[in-house]
This record gives C-alpha cells, sequence and structure tokens, in this order.
C-alpha cells in the first residue's frame, strides 16, 4: 500500500525554519507515496463561519505556511513523490497568477503535481482578497477553462470572470498536463467533477464520522455521471485525504487507512497528521511509524 502524507504546513511544526525541507526528504527515504498541502489564509478571531465540527477554528490555522511555497520546497528536494494538494481554495487567486504557479511547480517538479483544487467555505478568506464569496462556482468553471487553455494552447487569450488576458505567448509547459481533482459532496460539486474533473477529493475521518459506503456509492455515481457526460468513467481518479483526529493512536489510524483502501480503492492516499505533531521530529516519526503499521496491514 503506498501512502502519503501532509507537509508541516499548519500548526507549530509550520513555523520550523526549514522544517518543510527537512521533513520532505526524510519522508521521501522513508517511503513516503507523496506529500501533501492544504491552503488556509486566515484564522479569524470570531469567524463567519466557523471551521467544520468546531466552535471556532483549531488553533493549528494559527500558524499557516503558503501552500505553494511548500510545494516548491518539496519539489526541490524531493525526486518521486507525488506533491498535491487537498484543497487549493482555487477561486481566492488571480487566474492567471494561480495557473503560472501550478505550471511552474510542475516543471520544478519534473511532473509530480496533483492540483486538488476547490472554493472553500470561510466568508472571511473571501472578503480579505476581495472577491465575492458568491461568486466561486462560476469562477472555478472559469479557471477550469483558463487552465485548459493555458496548458494547451502556445498562444493564450481569455475572457474571465472579472479579468482579461490579451493574446500572450505562453510558452511554458507543464511535464505532462497535471491532473486536475476537485473536492466536494454537494450536487453542483460533484456534477462539475464528473463532468470536468480528472479525479475527486473525498475525505475519510478518524474516528470515522460515516459509513464507508457513503464514499463508494458517491464514487459509483461520479462515474455513471462521466459516462452519461460522454467520459471514460474508469479515468476518473480518486485521491483520499485522511484526516486523524488529536490523540489519534497511530495502531487505530494504519487499521482505518488499510480499511478504507481496501473498500474504496483510491489512485492516492494521504493521512493528514497535522493535528497529530507539533514539531518537524514528531512529524518525521509518525510518518515513519505510521507506514511500517500500514505495512504490516
Amino acid at each position: 500500500m503506498r501512502i502519503g502524507f501532509s507537509l508541516p504546513v499548519f500548526g507549530k511544526a509550520a513555523g520550523t525554519p526549514g522544517g518543510v525541507a527537512r521533513y520532505a526528504r526524510a519522508a521521501e527515504e522513508a517511503g513516503a507515496a507523496g506529500l501533501w498541502v492544504g491552503d488556509r489564509l486566515l484564522s479569524p478571531v470570531k469567524p463567519v463561519v466557523p471551521y467544520p465540527g468546531y466552535e471556532t477554528m483549531p488553533d493549528e490555522f494559527r500558524t499557516a505556511q503558503d501552500p505553494f511555497a511548500a510545494l516548491a520546497v518539496a519539489a526541490a528536494v524531493t525526486e518521486t513523490v507525488i506533491l498535491g494538494s487537498s484543497t487549493i481554495n482555487a477561486t481566492q487567486y488571480q487566474p492567471a497568477n494561480l495557473a503560472r504557479l501550478l505550471t511552474s511547480i510542475d516543471v520544478a517538479s519534473n511532473g509530480r503535481l496533483l492540483p486538488g483544487l476547490g472554493i472553500g467555505w470561510s466568508p472571511d478568506e473571501y472578503d480579505a482578497v476581495g472577491i465575492p464569496m458568491s461568486e466561486r462556482g462560476k469562477r472555478l468553471d472559469d479557471l477550469l477553462d483558463l487552465l485548459d487553455t493555458w496548458w494547451s494552447k502556445d498562444i493564450v487569450s481569455h475572457e474571465g470572470v472579472g479579468y482579461k488576458i490579451a493574446e500572450s505567448y505562453v510558452d511554458l509547459k507543464p511535464v505532462r498536463k497535471p491532473p486536475v481533482h476537485l473536492a466536494g459532496f454537494g450536487e453542483k460539486s460533484l456534477r462539475r467533477v464528473a463532468e470536468r474533473a480528472d479525479g475527486w477529493l473525498p475525505v475519510w475521518s478518524i474516528p470515522e464520522a460515516f459509513p464507508a459506503d457513503v464514499l463508494t456509492t458517491t464514487l459509483a455515481k461520479l462515474r455513471a455521471d462521466a459516462e452519461q457526460a460522454g467520459r471514460d468513467p474508469g479515468a476518473l481518479g480518486v485521491a483520499l485525504r485522511v484526516n486523524a483526529a488529536p490523540d489519534t493512536k497511530p495502531e487505530d489510524i494504519a487499521e482505518s487507512v488499510v480499511k478504507i483502501v481496501s473498500i474504496l480503492d483510491p489512485d492516492h492516499t494521504f493521512i493528514d497528521i497535522s493535528y497529530l505533531t507539533s514539531s518537524v521530529d514528531e512529524h518525521i516519526d509518525l510518518t515513519g511509524r505510521l507506514l511500517e503499521l500500514a505495512a504490516q496491514g
């Protein structure tokens, strides 16, 4: 079983100088299959909408690194691991800049980027970047159009939502078209996955928050909808994020991961250990322990 892990971009470990590079090297050497980032711009003292499952915001989000910087650092110090995001709040970024960022990271990593994109849930963050939250759905559709053009044409022009790109030479192309995975469980989000994405970003929680058949049933419907849309349903990938609650024992994490992977059979799996460590050393040690336990089945 191939398992990836979250880079230390949240919490106390994220504030360690040079920590992302040190962890990325150690995780790849230990056998991690991928290194992943999330995206948190703000941790409001009094959030308009609290983090799901919390009354306010997790303490870990008070220290948050830029996800693109972390991926670039990881690209520079590794050779084989997938570099993924679950998820980048894509509609909070200027689209042309985002397209260039993703392309540059894919080139830097020699084609190892797996961009997982979403639209976020925080009104405070949308206010901070000056983008109407009500436009996030149409902005994501627009961004997907732009990425298709940016990655396939040498001369790019685009009329976007609130911006315009004049005919321009864009010679920098990714090593291969990065497989864009999209997050979401809502009806509109799932339809977008089926009709437009290269893959889906489901989430599994430990302790379990819902039965496994919620994921398998949703995936089956996604692939049926993709086929109805004229796409190859077997080509729709799955990158599973496993969220482990604070104080969860490594043995329980490994057991749950082995279980859900055997049921869902995702293409990529990573464990978010942000809530379980407070230093880069702990991040490294827990990664090694989880890899050993998962290998034992």
